[in-house]
């Protein structure tokens, strides 16, 4: 009997990721790679430390710090406040009919950035927006005189919100989902209340998701540079807006200096999501 031909090559299955491969090269391997490269380069085109060194000034430090904190206090609310909405719709008392249209809505926020949501912020909360005249005019609320400034870390941080919630509330849904019922019943068996079960049983299970979400937020808020440059323009002094300043070819602008901010960005948002995958791994272990 013949012997059946041994395959050569890639089975055709694998053309249907062959694009997945391209986009990654092109787009996220290959600029990586020139940011890497232009960092460590000198206008000459010779090899040099001096633009990593060069980040060791007052403004450069100020502005990753600025960033973090933005990126932090984003990160934590938006966790807080998209696990609580994804539990009441998933595992709690809340509305089941409110599920879909709350899924639906935030895979659409989660992806609403850039000019158009800085301008929906200004046009609602702003100086002269909708919200903030109305309560001026009809309350006497001045927001500006109360301290509230859009134009600020706290302004960046309320409008980051909008597409951090719905990007908790996507990536927590699956895992609250994957609270197995036979728990919360024995739980309930033994005696325990509701309360208990959560921080005993539940929550101890969904923390390495929760805290690896909050390190994919992290990452997500402190590489964000559209809405950041379109909502405050360079009056505020973070690391997106300083790269932007550094590269896009002003007369004091330097490019490589810019590859260097680009790398450290590249640095910290790496070890966030390297994070988010080790402590989702960990949390799928127990939710399979």
């Amino acid at each position: 009997m013949a012997q059946p031909r041994a395959r050569t090559g890639l089975p055709l299955t694998w053309l249907g990721v062959v694009p997945f491969f391209v986009f990654v090269g092109l787009f996220l391997l290959l600029p990586t790679l020139y940011i890497v490269v232009g960092a460590f380069r000198a206008p000459e085109g010779g090899f040099t430390f001096g633009n990593i060194l060069a980040l060791n000034t007052p403004t450069i430090l100020s502005a990753y710090w600025v960033s973090i904190k933005i990126a932090f206090w984003s990160a934590l609310i938006g966790c807080a406040v998209g696990f609580a909405m994804a539990a009441a719709v998933t595992v709690g008392a809340g509305p089941r009919w409110v599920k879909n249209p709350l899924l639906t809505f935030s895979g659409v926020a989660s992806n609403f950035a850039g000019v158009p949501l800085a301008f929906a912020f200004i046009a609602t909360i702003g100086p002269a927006g909708i919200i903030t005249l109305y309560l001026r005019h009809e309350f006497g609320i001045n927001l500006r005189l109360m301290g509230f400034n859009l134009l600020s870390t706290l302004g960046l941080v309320i409008t980051y919100l909008f597409f951090q919630i719905p990007l908790m509330i996507l990536i927590i849904t699956p895992a609250l989902e994957g609270l197995k019922r036979e728990w919360r019943e024995a739980a309930s068996i033994l005696g325990a209340t509701s309360w208990q079960y959560w921080r005993i049983v539940a929550f101890p299970i969904l923390f390495p998701s929760i805290l690896g979400t909050m390190a994919l937020l992290f990452a997500n808020a402190f590489g964000a540079v559209a809405t950041a440059i379109a909502l405050t323009g360079p009056s505020l002094n973070i690391a997106p807006i300083l790269l932007y300043a550094q590269i896009r070819g002003d007369v004091l602008g330097s490019p490589n200096l810019g590859y260097a901010l680009a790398f450290g960005m590249i640095v910290i948002t790496g070890l966030a999501n390297a994070l988010y995958i080790v402590l989702r791994a960990r949390s799928e272990r127990w939710l399979k």
